[in-house]
């Protein structure tokens, strides 16, 4: 039987309330959570019931022929890693004296259910989420997608199997207790400090049996750092990793490459939290401090050292006895180097660490990282299906139940479909740009959510295959000859007639919905026009619209942090 913690209700308005969903909380049943969630994002994408997770009400006379008028609400929402006092959204003030309120997703089901007309609600949601600027008329399918897979990540502790409890939603990672006669295993601690120690509080409403060994899937921060939130430094706890375990972390680190802009911006640190609604796989976590993710305040935060392994295994396979529970730790490289899983072949359970979570996998990182290979990470995925297993726990999302060898034979045959296009479009000397149409997945697998490019992406996925196969010359002669951007952009503006017909080409898009061509026109002008705000004025209005349309996380953040930037180099000449 699954266990969840109870969600978010509506709550009338008027002082902001700070509420935390898992404190003092004890669990309730509920059903387990299965492959689907429930209001299927299809159905809301086919024009049918839709359910995200706000509501925003505009009041005032241009809405005066609304069939009812709205009750005013409040809502706290969880922007922010659920450890945290969720941040205050409710009442605000917006141009033109519109007045918003907001409801909570299931008031929101209720108005449906109501038949509530919704359209002029939706027509203002992205003031809040982006801004007053007027640029942005109603939120896309993209954001109400992203917010309606936000509900996956509701705190909730799942039954995979006997004696197998799987957290969602605490942090960013997914966290495993195995309960054994004896003791426990963590599978995955995660990062964030706060959220692990709910974890481990909501685990022990389970049982009080002690935490006997520490299992990490890879090195990645977000599976590790809170591990001392699970461990006693005078207990005997193992700590199981590969033996490589850190070597990409520690390659990346050796070439100077960690930190910086392009990782914040792909996570969205920068964003506002009415733009940062997902990164993908999780609900936003708040900006790492050291090897921590937020703690309380980032003031107080300090880092927090993740535990070191106590064993490590260099071979293929290792079977460990832990608690009376027996399990196979496997090697099986893919996102990461030092990657395993772990089997349970009593339960069928399979935990796969990040070699499978619910959307397209990662296989090119937007934030820059060691290159991983897609054919490896295909192999280790036959490797977990051909052990049979009945469930799959990723390191992010929640758990598939039932239907493993299915979802893991989809998850690895589309890989494959997009490896094998590839190099057959390569074959024809297609550039990366077609080789992105050509190989795009078939139906029968892209309408599979999980396939879906929530984190990584097939069209960053095929360009990495290139580039990792045939290296940065796409085969077309002209990129043997580039001129510098400053040269072609004069060359486009000698063309048009003049820097100022290109900045009226470039409103003109704008006014056409065309934001992404308005974006290409107005770069030129700022290459020549370097000290004028208007062309950086409209290219961050452009590229704020092609950021809400944009449902991969990374890139959605990445698109809205450089439009923030844009607008902060016209409005403050950063």
């Amino acid at each position: 039987m699954a266990r969840r913690l109870p969600a978010l209700s509506c709550l009338r308005h008027r002082q902001p309330e700070i509420h935390n969903r898992t404190r003092g909380v004890k669990p309730r049943a509920t059903t387990p959570a299965g492959s689907a969630m429930k209001g299927s994002l299809g159905d809301s994408l086919r024009g049918r019931r839709i359910e995200t997770d706000m509501q925003i009400y505009p009041v005032g006379d241009q809405f005066a022929n609304r069939t009812a008028k709205p009750t005013p609400w409040a809502f706290a929402m969880p922007f922010q890693n659920p450890g945290y006092p969720y941040r205050w959204v409710g009442e605000a003030a917006l141009t033109q004296s519109l007045a918003v309120q907001v409801k909570s997703r299931s008031c929101m089901s209720q108005s449906l259910r109501k038949g509530e007309n919704v359209k002029p609600i939706i027509s203002v949601v992205a003031l809040v989420l982006f801004g007053a600027s007027g640029a942005l008329a109603q939120p896309s399918d993209a954001t109400l997608r992203l917010l309606e897979r936000n509900r996956m990540f509701e705190p909730n502790i799942i039954q995979v199997a006997e004696n197998v409890y799987t957290a969602i939603g605490y942090q960013v990672s997914a966290n495993t207790m195995i309960v054994g006669d004896d003791g426990v295993i963590i599978v995955d601690p995660g990062q964030q400090m706060a959220g692990a120690r709910q974890v481990r509080a909501a685990f022990e409403q389970i049982t009080d049996l002690p935490i006997r060994a520490l299992i990490y899937t890879h090195s990645h921060g977000d599976h590790v750092n809170a591990s001392p939130a699970f461990f006693d430094p005078d207990s005997s706890i193992e700590v199981w990793a590969r033996s490589n375990y850190g070597s990409e972390t520690a390659r990346v680190a050796a070439a100077g490459l960690t930190g910086g802009a392009r990782p914040s911006n792909t996570q969205g640190f920068d964003l506002p939290p009415e733009q940062r609604i997902s990164v993908g796989v999780a609900i936003p976590p708040e900006r790492p401090v050291g090897n921590q993710m937020g703690d309380g305040a980032r003031a107080q935060v300090q880092p927090v050292q993740p535990v070191e392994p106590t064993h490590t295994f260099a071979e293929d396979r290792v079977r460990l006895e832990i608690a009376s529970v027996t399990l196979d730790l496997v090697a099986a490289p893919g996102e990461t180097a030092d990657q395993l899983y772990v089997w349970l072949p009593e339960q069928r359970v399979v935990f796969a660490g990040d070699n499978f979570y619910q959307s397209w996998p990662n296989v090119y990182p937007l934030r820059g990282t060691a290159r991983r290979s897609i054919r490896d990470w295909i192999r280790s995925i036959d490797s977990m299906i051909a052990e049979d297993p009945l469930h799959v726990v990723g390191g992010h999302t929640t758990p598939m139940l039932g239907n493993a060898v299915e979802v893991l034979t989809n998850y690895r045959d589309a890989m494959q479909w997009v490896v094998d296009r590839t190099i057959e479009g390569a074959r024809q000397y297609m550039t990366p740009d077609e080789l992105v149409e050509y190989a795009a997945l078939p139906e029968h697998l892209a309408e599979l959510d999980y396939l879906a490019d929530y984190y990584g992406s097939v069209w960053g996925t095929v360009r990495d295959i290139y580039a990792q196969d045939l290296g940065w010359f796409d085969g077309d002669p002209l990129n043997l000859h580039r001129e510098s951007p400053l040269k072609q952009s004069q060359r486009m503006s000698d063309l048009v007639g003049g820097v100022d017909v290109l900045m009226t080409k470039a409103r003109e898009a704008m006014a056409a919905d065309d934001p992404l061509g308005a974006a290409q026109l107005a770069q030129h002008v700022i290459r020549l026009r370097p000290e004028d705000s208007e062309p950086k004025l409209l290219m961050a209005d452009a590229l704020a619209i092609v950021g809400e349309r944009t449902f991969n996380a990374p890139a959605r953040n990445y698109t809205l942090s450089s439009s923030n930037r844009y607008r902060r180099q016209a409005t403050q000449g950063e």
